[in-house]
């Protein structure tokens, strides 16, 4: 492998293998072809207090603007003057391959997602279609992700502590993934004692997956698992019950595409409504010293 010294901490390697990416960490970007750019941008979970600096830097930079109509409408105050696109849920395929027709014309375009991009987002299916189109960074349109805050991100923060050692993250729709792998992943999580982060946990259509989801929990944990329920972190609709897991089932009308359901592990516990899922420092330390035992 030969590489070259670009600057003091830039390097470029080159070999037959190798993608070839400049990262300059002043634009926080991999530099190649710009004559067109796609952008897709995680909003974070709707408060423009979540969103992270570079997704507001993209979308003042794009001139289109293409996403999920729910989504957008948590940005219309930031895509004033712009092209915009929406989609109705469900037509993936179409704004994906829309932004990136628009990259190609060499349009500046933020297809855009609540959360992150990563997870459950549009990046994979932009990167499915690229690379069936025999996309290459060298001389192809320039491809971002941007990093939004996810809602295993939001939904933790708001209910204390859940995800302090390792977790699962599974989603209940079963659209593109059928329901008998979900039910595989579902019960690899309860049996490995995972913390579990259940996406998408209803829908008008989809009203067993839980309850299965629920009973397979019930094999291996406590009915008194502390679960958490938070619907629209933080957005103005912000619900959240932290009730177990046998009464999972009773806050039916909290349970949609916008809710997202912590399941604790065998050391989660529920403390004055928050869950605590303990590191573990207490097996290794004294954790409350002398001088803060007593507080007044």
């Amino acid at each position: 492998m030969i590489f070259m010294q670009l600057q003091e901490t830039h390097i470029l390697y080159l070999s037959k293998l190798d993608i070839i990416l400049y990262y300059s960490p002043v634009c926080n970007v991999y530099m190649q072809n710009t004559s067109g750019r796609l952008y897709v941008v995680g909003v974070g979970p709707g408060h423009h207090d979540h969103m992270t600096f570079r997704a507001r830097q993209v979308i003042e930079e794009s001139e289109i603007i293409v996403g999920y109509e729910t989504y957008v409408s948590l940005i219309e105050d930031l895509i004033q003057g712009k092209e915009v696109y929406r989609y109705p849920m469900t037509q993936e395929v179409d704004r994906a391959n829309q932004a990136i027709d628009f990259a190609e014309k060499g349009r500046i375009v933020s297809l855009v997602s609540s959360g992150d991009p990563g997870i459950y987002g549009m990046v994979g299916l932009i990167y499915e279609i690229l690379a069936d189109k025999k996309w290459n960074y060298q001389d192809g349109i320039h491809v971002e992700c941007v990093p939004g805050v996810s809602s295993l991100n939001s939904c933790s923060a708001l209910i204390g502590s859940p995800l302090m050692t390792d977790f699962a993250v599974v989603s209940m729709s079963d659209l593109l993934v059928p329901w008998e792998i979900i039910v595989k992943r579902v019960e690899a999580a309860a049996i490995g004692d995972y913390v579990t982060v259940i996406y998408n946990p209803a829908s008008k259509r989809r009203i067993h997956q839980l309850k299965d989801t629920r009973d397979i929990f019930l094999r291996y944990r406590k009915p008194e698992t502390p679960v958490a329920i938070v619907k629209g972190a933080f957005r103005e609709t912000q619900k959240i019950v932290v009730t177990t897991l046998e009464k999972l089932l009773d806050y039916s009308d909290m349970l949609g595409m916008i809710t997202t359901v912590i399941v604790g592990n065998s050391s989660t516990f529920n403390y004055n409504g928050l869950m605590i899922n303990p590191r573990g420092y207490k097996s290794k330390y004294d954790i409350v010293q002398e001088s803060t035992k007593t507080i007044s």
